[in-house]
């Protein structure tokens, strides 16, 4: 909890790593995942650096890698998961890996060229033969597919004995593809008119495309000419259409005989093709079982030399040596692991801490719970080392602001299942490895769904809200019996007045508190409305100052943690005089009221409202009675107390900065007079450090630096405007609990009012209709209900965003730090398909 609370403390070190030894070091701690490395060689190119080489030969690799998967992909199959711990593989598996890679690499191109052209020459014969086989029975004897034009009514062949008899009539049979026939068709009429006859026909069976694979219709047409030009254009055309052109016999039997031969050939050339995708299939199999532990470990090697190319080289080139940051706890565990991965070198490698010049980075341990709550914390930026964490109180505040708005039994209920539901299931493998991106944002934020069920499952008990019906969990306290039998109503009056109000003031109609929640009967009340409104506003308000006033009081561990005891009493104490002397009252003016008025007293009641509008003004409402006796001057007393917070925000820390800078300039100016060593001198330019932006930000960071006034009040000048106009805008921002708490009961009332009572109705009325109607409102009604609880819990979890930013925004969490970013092979084998 100590982590959780505050950063870890965060070390620099700096590592000493024997030259030999020095690959499976790193490769080590990269399996921990407990140290960041810094980049020693920032000012060397990337093609200068050591490792360069091995790093351009693991990323040839991860090509060739890149090839096989997806050629594994195109053959309808998946990588499995690698099995167990895969470890960085020593240097010398690099060309083992490189070798079998590549020959795999290369089998597989030619298996796949050898089937490609086994392929395209099958569909060659099954189109040759689909051309022979609509041919047969026709022979010359063609009848023309136009009849209607004039031209053709002279016979293509001419009687024996005539000018042409020396001419012979020609074929060109061939297959074309659908889409195409059609035009194929009109321009050989247009352009051999009257000296052809054309027939097209779709093949009875569908080909296999040899480049897809996908089964597809072509059509076979077959010409019937005379004369060389005229064959001459007919190949032209032919050829500008892709058309596949085959021999074609004048004589029936031969070409009988050739398709017979076609036959023989296709299915001699099918039980080739069948060898080759089997051989294929053996091929894919050695993919599928090496490429997977392959591609964890390349990258792995990759991540290490990456890592090492970071790293300088000593005078002698005897090490390696490494600069990295590491949780001052872990540093034994980081001892250990070097120790051991350096033993079979001779030389152990060596670890030691090195002073810090620069801001740490923050590291904050989660686990599979606080992990998304942390996430929110960080998404307005993560905070400077040492900082308080506020992760811990957001997983009680987050889910209660978002119930507050999301009140609701019923949808807080479900949310809650659907939440449940993803815990219980979060060991399995199909649910961890799902690629969905919605699926994954809902499962990584699965617990705080669950809390933000839980809660509004809570609020909803308090509201008396369940799918926005009220529930009489318990007796309500009021009675109408009472009101019966004083008033002696009547059949004539009652039917007069429909609507009858509850008056408390007559003995019997209230009988006490309800348990717990707002009593049922408030449901059926004409006030209901006005009665909630007026509720969640002030609760709003009170939640909303008690949460700002929670958020600057943080802010004092920080000033305590990094020694600013001078915050406290110029920052911290007047923020919380402005803060409550303002709206710190107006809560106060909230609860007085609920606990001083009565029921009887309520129609005379003064307006918190106005007093706090006259509070400003220095005014008072004739009309609107105090509260308490002297109110005026308490409230002048606490306006003119804020204002008075205001310069001392403005001025007091510039100012005591600038007399501390004087107060250290003064002895430095005395050391020199004393003619002090060049060591005392430097350890009294460390103390003289009187930035305390500096002091917060790394306790070794204390390099002598140029106080600079204007630059430090003008920081603080901004910083107090914010906080002083802050406190207004998020005060009034709080009231979103009460915007969204509303939007939520009255779309619920729609869905009531609209889809059930309405939709029902209607059907009812319609007697045999409604067995129809029923299913439609039903439908309507869940799709409606999904809505409400998609967009809504959306609206509201947004909404409570926005307000834990009005908690950290200028009050403790500064969020100007960074992250550790270990280096680690997690997110290798998480990457891994």
């Amino acid at each position: 909890m100590g982590s959780m609370f505050r950063s870890e403390e965060v070390a620099l070190v700096q590592l000493f790593l024997p030259t030999a030894a020095a690959y499976t070091c790193v490769s080590q701690l990269g399996e921990l995942g407990l140290v960041e490395f810094r980049d020693l060689n920032a000012s060397v190119s990337a093609f200068q650096r050591r490792f360069v080489v091995d790093v351009r030969r693991c990323e040839e690799l991860e090509k060739t890698f890149t090839f096989l998967q997806a050629e594994v992909r195109r053959a309808g199959l998946a990588l499995p998961l690698p099995e167990g711990v895969l470890l960085a593989p020593p240097p010398r598996d690099l060309l083992r890996i490189q070798e079998e890679s590549d020959r795999l690499a290369q089998e597989l191109r030619d298996v796949r060229g050898n089937q490609q052209a086994l392929r395209a020459q099958l569909h060659q014969l099954q189109l040759h033969s689909a051309v022979l086989s609509q041919g047969h029975g026709h022979g010359p004897q063609l009848a023309a597919t136009h009849t209607d034009m004039p031209l053709e009514r002279t016979p293509l062949l001419q009687a024996p004995g005539g000018p042409h008899q020396d001419l012979r009539v020609n074929f060109v049979a061939g297959a074309v593809e659908p889409h195409k026939a059609a035009a194929l068709e009109r321009l050989l009429w247009r352009a051999c008119r009257g000296f052809l006859i054309a027939s097209f026909r779709e093949t009875e069976q569908q080909l296999e495309d040899p480049v897809t694979g996908e089964p597809a219709t072509w059509t076979t047409f077959l010409i019937s000419y005379w004369g060389e030009q005229i064959g001459q254009k007919i190949r032209k055309i032919t050829d500008c259409f892709h058309c596949h052109v085959f021999p074609f016999a004048e004589q029936e039997e031969a070409r009988l005989g050739a398709l017979q031969q076609l036959q023989q050939q296709s299915h001699e050339l099918q039980e080739v093709l069948g060898e080759t995708e089997r051989f294929l299939s053996q091929v894919l199999g050695r993919v599928q079982k090496l490429l997977p532990p392959w591609q964890v470990q390349i990258r792995k090697m990759k991540a290490v030399y990456l890592a090492l190319n970071q790293c300088s080289v000593s005078t002698t080139h005897k090490c390696l040596i490494a600069e990295a940051w590491c949780a001052t706890r872990d540093l034994p565990t980081v001892q250990q692991a070097l120790q051991d991965s350096s033993s079979e070198a001779g030389v152990s490698a060596v670890v030691h801490r090195i002073p810090c010049r620069d801001m740490p980075p923050t590291l904050v341990r989660t686990n599979r719970f606080t992990a998304s709550f942390q996430g929110i914390v960080d998404a307005y930026g993560v905070g400077r080392y040492q900082e308080v964490n506020p992760a811990p109180y957001t997983i009680i505040t987050f889910p209660f602001l978002f119930a507050v708005m999301f009140g609701d039994v019923g949808h807080g209920l479900l949310m809650f299942l659907f939440a449940l539901a993803m815990v219980l299931a979060e060991n399995r493998p199909a649910v961890k490895t799902a690629q969905n991106e919605i699926w994954r944002t809902f499962f990584g934020g699965r617990y705080l769904l669950l809390l933000m069920g839980l809660f509004s499952v809570y609020t909803g008990f308090i509201y008396n809200e369940c799918f926005s019906r009220a529930t009489a969990i318990f007796p309500s306290g009021w009675s109408v019996a009472a009101m019966a039998n004083q008033s002696g109503w009547s059949d004539t009056f009652l039917a007069e007045h429909p609507l009858l109000t509850l008056d408390p003031n007559v003995t019997g109609v209230f009988l006490g508190p309800y348990p717990f929640g707002i009593d049922p009967v408030w449901s059926l009340a004409v006030n209901h409305l006005s009665f909630l409104n007026s509720f969640k506003m002030k609760m709003s308000v009170i939640l909303g100052v008690t949460h700002m006033t929670f958020g600057v009081v943080l802010g004092v561990f920080n000033h305590m943690h990094f020694g600013q005891w001078h915050r406290l009493l110029l920052e911290t104490v007047p923020e919380l005089v402005f803060l409550l002397a303002l709206f710190g009252y107006l809560v106060f003016l909230i609860v007085y009221k609920w606990l001083r008025f009565t029921a009887a007293d309520a129609a005379s009641a003064p307006s918190v409202l106005l007093h706090f509008i006259n509070m400003f003004l220095f005014s008072r409402s004739a009309t609107n009675r105090p509260l308490f006796p002297g109110q005026e001057v308490v409230q002048s007393v606490l306006v003119v107390l804020a204002l008075a917070m205001v310069p001392i925000l403005l001025l007091g820390t510039p100012l005591f900065l600038r007399q501390q800078h004087r107060r250290h300039a003064r002895r430095r100016q005395l050391v020199e007079d004393e003619d002090k060593t060049g060591l005392l001198d430097a350890s009294v330019s460390v103390s003289s450090q009187g930035l305390d932006e500096e002091k917060a930000e790394c306790p070794g960071d204390r390099e002598e630096a140029e106080f600079v006034a204007s630059e430090v009040f003008m920081h603080q000048a901004i910083h107090t405007i914010e906080f002083c106009l802050g406190c207004i805008s998020n005060t009034a921002s709080y009231l979103r609990l009460w915007a969204l708490s509303l939007a939520h009961a009255q779309l619920s009332e729609v869905l009531w009012a609209m889809v059930m009572r309405v939709g029902l109705g209607l059907s009812d009325e319609m007697g045999v209709v409604a067995v129809v109607l029923v299913p439609i409102f039903a439908a309507f009604a869940v799709m409606t209900v999904a809505i409400l609880l998609v967009m809504e819990g959306l609206s509201a979890f947004l909404h409570a965003l926005r307000l834990h930013w009005v908690e950290f925004q200028n009050k403790f969490y500064a969020g100007t730090g960074y992250k550790l970013s270990p280096f680690t092979f997690a997110v290798e084998d998480a990457e891994h398909p």
